[in-house]
């Protein structure tokens, strides 16, 4: 146990023993069979530790979307490291934490105007449906305890997200969950909008769903509604036109809050700020992380109305407000690399950088329509999908074999069921684009 092997090429090192780590959301014995080692990493590249290049199509996980060791955020965290290692995070505070609040909400859609820190995307939810039964509850409102999310949505792992969340594998080993939590349907329908183009056309009265459950336990007992604008690691599901506002007018209606999940749509994913931004559509609760900083550091923020963070602000000015937060709550170190993840997202354009190259990655992905195995083909911004009908008896199987292709040929995608999901970095190029829809392509002609 704990002896090591030199990586050719590298000064990196490999565990020739892999038992110990029990890896998340991984087949671990099949990959403890055939490691998949990645040792360094550079702009749109990793280096595997057999010395290959890989094409980084997924951002990592959906979180470096201003490429691989960029310098500004790689040296902002070694002058923290030195100057500031760690502050307490109650009662205590440093300057960037509140810095970095300011940058956010400066780029945050109007009326987004105060920031809790957290370590995560699963944090942030947890966060955000906590401060929605509070708020209530401070309001005079302590009935309205009620959570709605949205089958096959994601919110992270922890109890709170898995009970508003609808995949239905992240839920069935754990128990009853939440109480009092319900789902509108999801809004993938392969009949009507197969090989859509940007948003679907076909089902914005799904919307409407939300009246129905309404109805059945009256707006007083609901606190609030929890979606992703775009439901992404279930395979990229793309909101109807005019869903999300129907979203908003139906919850504004009945005093009912709406959370965004932005940890994926955040931060130029679909070319706009955020996902709110690019649909019109401003959330009382939005949650954030992944690409705050990059990838780099783990992070998130939950950005809240003036009108939440004021109704908390009552009472002896001694007392605690909300009794809330993470050791980790604006970190140093984290600050300091979400404040160089946003200078180097406004140096180069990076927020914006996705309308231009839309088009593009959008013509390329739907290229693949008619290549083997290939039922349906979705994108937004530059985030795409590529649903494949499943071997029978067998899903999930003709996906992963496509994944474990692209991989050997030099191109790193996602999947999940058996659906093929790429998000690249904000930084690829027009040729890269072509390089990674390209071992798709080989990849899908390659499996049975």
């Amino acid at each position: 146990m704990g002896s090591e092997i030199e990586v050719s090429n590298s000064n990196t090192v490999v565990p020739n023993d892999l038992s110990a780590f029990w890896m998340p959301f991984t087949a671990n014995r099949q990959f403890k069979k055939a490691p998949r080692m990645l040792v360094a990493a550079k702009d749109m590249h990793y280096t595997t530790s057999d010395g290959r290049q890989v094409l980084d199509g997924t951002a990592g996980l959906w979180c470096v979307n201003a490429g691989h060791a960029r310098p500004r955020i790689v040296e902002a965290i070694a002058r923290q490291a030195a100057e500031l290692d760690y502050a307490p995070a109650f009662q205590m505070g440093h300057p960037k934490a509140f810095e970095l609040a300011n940058r956010i909400v400066d780029i945050a859609p109007n009326g987004l105007n105060h920031v809790l820190f957290t370590n995560s995307g699963s944090e942030s939810v947890e966060t955000a449906l906590k401060l929605a039964l509070a708020y209530h509850r401070v309001k005079g409102e302590g009935a309205r305890s009620r959570l709605i999310g949205r089958e096959r949505g994601y919110h992270g792992v922890n109890f709170g997200g898995i009970s508003v969340g609808g995949i239905v594998s992240n839920r069935k080993m754990f128990g009853s969950l939440l109480t009092g939590v319900d789902h509108m349907p999801h809004t993938h329908n392969l009949a009507k909008n197969a090989y859509s183009k940007g948003v679907p056309e076909y089902g914005t009265e799904l919307a409407d769903e939300l009246e129905r459950i309404v109805t059945l336990h009256d707006a007083s007992t609901i606190a609030a509604v929890i979606v992703e604008p775009v439901a992404g690691s279930t395979g990229v599901l793309i909101p109807p036109m005019g869903y999300l506002k129907r979203l908003r007018e139906i919850t504004s209606k009945h005093g009912i809050l709406l959370i965004f999940d932005e940890v994926i749509t955040g931060f130029g994913r679909l070319g706009t700020p955020f996902g709110a931004d690019y649909f019109g559509v401003t959330p009382d609760i939005m949650i954030t992380a992944k690409g705050l900083t990059n990838g780099v550091i783990p992070m998130g923020a939950v950005l809240v109305s003036s009108e939440i963070h004021d109704a908390f602000m009552q009472g002896p000015e001694h007392m605690i407000e909300f009794f809330h937060g993470y050791t980790y709550s604006g970190n140093p170190m984290a600050s300091a690399a979400g404040l160089a993840t946003l200078e180097t997202y406004k140096e180069e354009g990076l927020l914006t950088r996705g309308a231009e190259l839309a088009p593009i990655f959008q013509d390329a992905l739907h290229s693949l329509k008619g290549e083997p195995h290939v039922i349906d083909i979705r994108n937004i911004g530059l985030v795409g999908a590529v649903e494949l009908d499943p071997i029978a008896g067998a899903p999930t199987k003709r996906a992963f074999s496509a994944f474990l292709k692209c991989y050997e040929d030099g191109v790193l995608v996602r999947t999940t069921g058996d659906i093929i999901a790429m998000s690249p970095p904000l930084i690829i190029s027009e040729s890269q684009i072509g390089e990674l829809i390209d071992g798709v392509r080989a990849a899908l002609r390659s499996i049975d």
